[in-house]
């Protein structure tokens, strides 16, 4: 098979694992400790964001006392990975998909919101290193998704053009990352949000990776 793209470009939360119960558990832990009680839903606001932007968004909402954010930032991370490390599994056909992109001789990177840690400890735990020419952070990126930062910078990487590069994702915000890099994307959104209008400006729409084999890439 003859591929259109040199490169694909894996998410990480809610992608690969289903992290985002994870996330809401530790954020509404932490910040409920200097008396900011969040919902599941106000988490939901948040979705694809890199942390310390998190943090930022209800720092201006509520300036609480007791922890820096810095220190909030810390402890949150903290949660998630112990979390992933006991907990984390992987999403259904994670495995086939990268395996089927690694089939066809492609470069396979993983580009994160996510401290650079919890990938580490993600691709540990699901024992997919081998699958990753490339692991990315935007956590140093001076901008998080949806700005198209941290997918530039992977495929500058690779020594990629942008499109060149096959992104998957699962949020609107890295969906709108990865069209802003002029790259191709396939969104596999959470059922819940399966029908968001704006999810039209993907490439490709699909229920599960478990698909990811039947498109008709080439």
């Amino acid at each position: 098979m003859t591929t259109q793209f040199d490169a694909i470009i894996y998410d990480m939360d809610g992608l690969l694992i289903d992290s985002e119960p994870f996330w809401r558990q530790a954020e509404m832990k932490v910040f409920n400790s200097v008396g900011l009680s969040l919902t599941a839903a106000d988490c939901m606001e948040t979705t694809g964001y890199r942390f310390d932007e998190v943090v930022e968004h209800w720092w201006q909402k509520k300036q609480w006392t007791g922890k820096t954010k810095a220190e909030i930032h810390d402890e949150v991370i903290d949660e998630m990975e112990l979390a992933i490390t006991n907990k984390a599994e992987a999403m259904k056909g994670a495995h086939a998909s990268l395996q089927y992109f690694k089939s066809k001789g492609l470069k396979i990177a993983l580009a994160s919101s996510s401290a650079m840690r919890l990938i580490k400890a993600t691709v540990k735990k699901l024992e997919i290193e081998d699958y990753f020419e490339l692991l990315v952070s935007a956590e140093h990126e001076r901008y998080g998704k949806p700005h198209p930062a941290v997918f530039l910078r992977t495929a500058e990487t690779l020594n990629v053009r942008p499109d060149k590069c096959l992104v998957l994702e699962d949020s609107f915000f890295g969906l709108l990352a990865a069209k802003s890099a002029k790259m191709k994307c396939i969104v596999v959104p959470d059922p819940n949000n399966f029908d968001d209008k704006r999810f039209a400006i993907a490439d490709w729409k699909l229920h599960s990776l478990e698909e990811i084999p039947s498109l008709k890439l080439t």
